[in-house]
């Protein structure tokens, strides 16, 4: 029973070791800390481990996450009000039953990638999925909005679901990948089903010495801000509306737990926009010179590679690799790494995680006065300047949890 008028123990049954989860959570804390009312959370570590006994706790609400099958039938029929969060569906039947529900919009996700992969420019459009299993049906969704959508268009849709991790070796997952990317119209924009997928899109393309974004155009799903930082080439991706779903989530228990009605048991919260990065800023050109170089530039530039490198692996002079980008965007092959950097380094200030030696090195540039230098001739300010324009993450944006 609640200890108080205003208090109530809640279970959150959600994924909170991925970012998915964890952006909830910190929409539910953000609910709880603008009320006042007083929550104390049961947050499993393993979750499904807790399935079995969680029937016998005696607290007042739960909210879980019913893309869970396992979930969704024991909560289905729970004796305490329940809440599921989870991922939309295409047909209404496939909703649970008498459980208020906040669903991510599957539909506008794929299709704010897809929005995005048109004003590049791209021609073509493929999907990189998941095998059908009772624990993705989310993906399935997807995968059947990005049909939908390729339809309305009068495009065939072009798909590959792969394999899970499990049970096959890594070489043999990225050799179907490469293959299924190599037979692809190019130049190609390629949504995966999530940022994880999307990384192994640009692994394939990286050991198949596809260019990423000149052939390939890359978008995931999540902005997962780790798989971002683990990827060569920086990674678009769509923003799920998940910390909104945790606050919404939140106030609909609160309502169901003081015997309030709800106007609505089912919302749909659409995607936060999108992080365009290097893996999708397609410009359409078909000098193999510049799209090899291009797909170094991508990869190295940060590290700090030199224009002779980049002359070096396209297989020409710098001379001549500089009159081919001339005539294509009117710039040398020295002025594309520099805007690449220059990119890197805003992305890295907005972040605000590292210091400006940490960005100045990791961006590229040979010392933290050079990179003031590109920063003054290019932008017309300092990067402490250009830091002091943008906004101030929060505690949960930077950390991944609200508790």
């Amino acid at each position: 029973m609640a200890a108080g008028v205003n208090s109530f123990r809640v279970a959150l049954m959600l994924k909170a070791k991925g970012a998915y989860g964890r952006s909830v959570v910190a929409g539910v804390s953000d609910y709880v800390q603008s009320t006042r009312v007083m929550w104390d959370f049961l947050l499993f570590e393993d979750f499904r481990g807790a399935i079995s006994s969680i029937g016998d706790w005696s607290g007042d609400g739960i909210i879980a996450d019913f893309d869970d099958p396992e979930f969704e039938r024991l909560f289905s029929q729970s004796r305490l009000p329940v809440v599921a969060v989870g991922g939309s569906y295409e047909r209404t039947a496939d909703y649970p039953n008498n459980v208020p529900y906040v669903a991510t919009d599957n539909f506008a996700l794929v299709s704010a990638a897809y929005d995005h992969l048109v004003e590049m420019g791209l021609p073509h459009f493929a999907f990189y999925s998941q095998p059908p299993a009772p624990t993705n049906r989310w993906a399935q969704q997807r995968e059947a909005a990005f049909c939908r959508i390729c339809r309305r268009d009068g495009l065939d849709p072009l798909l590959f679901e792969g394999h899970f991790n499990d049970g096959l070796d890594w070489d043999s997952i990225l050799g179907e990948l490469i293959d299924w990317l190599t037979g692809l119209p190019k130049p190609v924009g390629v949504i995966a089903v999530t940022d994880a997928r999307a990384r192994q899109v640009l692994q394939a393309c990286i050991m198949a010495g596809i260019a990423v974004p000149e052939e390939v155009a890359l978008v995931g799903i999540d902005d997962d801000q780790l798989l971002r930082m683990l990827a060569r080439i920086p990674i678009s991706s769509v923003r799920q509306g998940t910390r909104e779903m945790g606050r919404i989530a939140a106030e609909m228990l609160h309502r169901r737990l003081i015997g309030d009605r709800l106007e609505q048991t089912r919302i749909l919260v659409p995607p936060k926009g999108l992080n365009a990065l290097a893996s999708s800023r397609h410009q359409p050109t078909y000098d193999p010179y510049i799209m090899r170089a291009r797909h170094y530039i991508r990869q190295f530039a940060a590290q700090g590679a030199k224009v002779a490198q980049v002359a070096a692996y396209v297989g020409v002079s710098r001379a001549t690799l500089d009159m081919h980008f001339r005539k294509a965007f009117g710039w040398t092959v020295h002025d594309d790494m520099l805007a690449f950097r220059l990119e890197r380094a805003q992305q890295m200030l907005a972040d605000r995680r590292l210091s400006l030696a940490e960005v100045a090195a990791r961006g590229g540039f040979t010392s933290l006065p050079y990179m003031y230098a590109v920063f003054r001739r290019e932008l017309n300010c300092t990067p402490t300047e250009f830091q002091a324009t943008l906004p101030v993450p929060t505690f949960a944006e930077t950390t991944g949890s609200g508790l």
